[in-house]
């Protein structure tokens, strides 16, 4: 499992790990490994969300370390969504499209979202307890991850290419280590006091992979590559919103 960290890490993120073939394949055949990267990237995220700053300079160093930690791949996956979601035409059409190095409307569109999410998100955790922000921020990244890996689990590839490397060696049987393995994030969240928004997030991030699994399915044919790293850009904002929210109500 440390190699398949390792491997997940260096997939998943800009850190000079798992770069190596032995890591990535232990990575491809294990799904828990996804959620547990998102600890690691988390615990780095919340380091730029807890330092004494103004919100405004607080939410722009948690883009910054977005960026820095996770590089642009699942951003450039979300870019492709976008154009795919927006042009009109059967599963080939959208398939192409997404495969276009070309930047669509809807490629700005999604990454507008994505990022002025990310933002606001930055901004409301600006205003909570430094405790409840640390263990918002890792449950989210947790939860994203998390969603990958259902997605991996439980998806129909759409056609023969990278993201069917991963969901060609597994089934919806073997999503439940995955789920354990993001338990502790939860459990964090509750030592912080914010057990509810804990469970909101990992929560609202498996319902965005529920979402997309069955958009892909109509839209696509199936799960793609890019759906998995767009699923991680829309799981991480859905994520945070949701702690926030439940946070805030309860």
């Amino acid at each position: 499992m440390i190699r398949a960290l390792t491997g997940a890490l260096g997939f998943l993120t800009r850190l000079p790990v798992g770069h190596d073939e032995r890591a990535f394949d232990a990575f491809r055949d294990r799904p828990a490994a996804f959620p547990l990267a998102g600890y690691v990237v988390g615990a780095l995220l919340a380091v730029a969300v807890v330092l004494p700053l103004a919100p405004p300079t607080t939410a722009f160093a948690l883009v910054v370390a977005l960026v820095l930690v996770t590089g642009v791949n699942h951003a450039d996956g979300l870019a492709d969504f976008g154009d795919a979601a927006v042009v009109h035409g059967d599963p080939d059409r959208r398939r192409a499209v997404m495969a276009d190095t070309t930047v669509g409307v809807g490629a700005v569109l999604a990454l507008a979202v994505g990022l002025l999410g990310v933002t606001m998100a930055g901004l409301a955790l600006a205003a909570l307890p430094v405790a409840v922000t640390a263990a918002l921020v890792i449950a989210s990244e947790v939860g994203a991850k998390l969603a990958m890996a259902t997605l991996v689990c439980r998806g129909t590839p759409s056609h023969e290419g990278f993201g069917s490397s991963f969901l060609d060696e597994h089934d919806a049987g073997d999503l439940l280590r995955p789920m354990l393995t993001a338990l502790p994030a939860v459990f964090l969240a509750g030592l912080a006091g914010a057990p509810l928004a804990g469970v909101a997030a990992v929560l609202a991030a498996v319902a965005v992979a529920l979402f997309t699994e069955r958009w892909a399915d109509t839209r696509l044919g199936g799960v793609a590559g890019d759906v998995l790293g767009a699923t991680n850009e829309l799981a991480r904002v859905a994520a945070l919103h949701a702690g926030v929210v439940a946070w805030t109500l309860s």
